[in-house]
């Protein structure tokens, strides 16, 4: 697919290319890659090998700037990333990608922007705006997900749900690892190293380079959140555990005497005076009572209990 930058992406086919002086937007498969990039003129051997592909990065030639975009799905973050790389110079920017998802952005693209003062600047703002267009939406469902766990510790509930805590840390981890490596890649635009870009067009790059730390932020706030509401409920699980622990001392406290008393009177000497006396059942029953009662009232008063 191939579009030239005008008010809209217009779509247009590869010869009409070559007979403009205005920007364009390339898409290509590695494949049709292998077989036109000679005539793009940049200069470069791009590794076709997207699997190849691990991070978003930025890189200056010569003649032209490369790089590789890795996409994590924002609705499964454990699903494997939309990996596509991208070549550009001063007359354009060409994304070879067999995953679609450059073709995706786009396309968003076209269909809601109208651009007063067109440029590849603008487009490439555009382009990495697209990437990250709902993040804010998905740190605030991360954050209410949080609030609703904080929720849960707080009323002492017994579903608390530490499997997906961990989910929703790693999840905003690998946002946050994303984040940084979009920064990177901004800065490396916005130096402008080969002049490819319109010095007044740079403020695009320093505005999404705003938004990506705004981003970064939220993500290393909620992380912090993350690590603070799993301190959280551990410290629950002690209380409750040493709760436990207070009841069975106690209890066992209360029957040591008891135990004694059985074992005393179940040594069954001979001579033992009670073992014949009529009320010497009844009275070691009252004993054993008032002994109980006595370490209860003991406990109360010591707010052991």
């Amino acid at each position: 697919m191939f579009y030239l930058i005008e008010e809209t992406l217009e779509q247009i086919n590869r010869e009409e290319i070559s007979a403009t002086d205005k920007q364009y937007v390339a898409v290509l498969s590695s494949d049709e890659w292998k077989q036109d990039r000679d005539s793009f003129e940049m200069g470069i051997d791009i590794d076709s090998d997207l699997s190849e592909i691990f991070t978003t990065k930025a890189e200056v030639n010569y003649d032209s700037l490369t790089g590789s975009f890795s996409i994590p799905d924002r609705k499964d973050l454990s699903k494997e990333d939309s990996k596509f790389a991208f070549a550009l110079d001063e007359k354009g920017i060409v994304f070879i990608d067999d995953s679609g998802k450059a073709l995706e952005l786009i396309e968003n693209i076209r269909r809601a922007k109208k651009w007063k003062f067109p440029s590849l600047e603008r487009f490439i703002y555009d382009f990495l705006d697209q990437i990250v267009i709902d993040d804010l939406r998905l740190m605030e469902k991360y954050e209410r997900e949080l609030e609703s766990m904080e929720k849960t510790i707080m009323e002492e509930e017994d579903d608390f749900p530490s499997v997906r805590l961990n989910d929703i840390r790693s999840d905003i981890r690998d946002l946050r690892i994303h984040y940084e490596q979009l920064m990177d890649m901004g800065q490396e635009f916005e130096e402008n190293e080969n002049n490819f870009f319109k010095q007044e067009n740079l403020r695009y790059f320093r505005l999404f380079l705003n938004r990506m730390a705004r981003l970064h932020d939220s993500s290393t706030s909620l992380r912090d959140y993350t690590m603070q509401l799993r301190d959280q409920y551990k410290a629950h699980l002690d209380i409750k555990q040493n709760r436990i622990m207070t009841i069975l001392t106690v209890v066992t406290t209360i029957f040591m005497p008891l135990t004694l008393i059985v074992g005393w009177y179940g040594m069954n000497f001979r001579y033992m005076p009670e073992l014949e006396w009529r009320w010497g059942y009844p009275v070691i029953i009252a004993v054993s009572l008032l002994v109980a009662l006595g370490c209860l009232l003991f406990f109360k008063k010591k707010k052991w209990l």
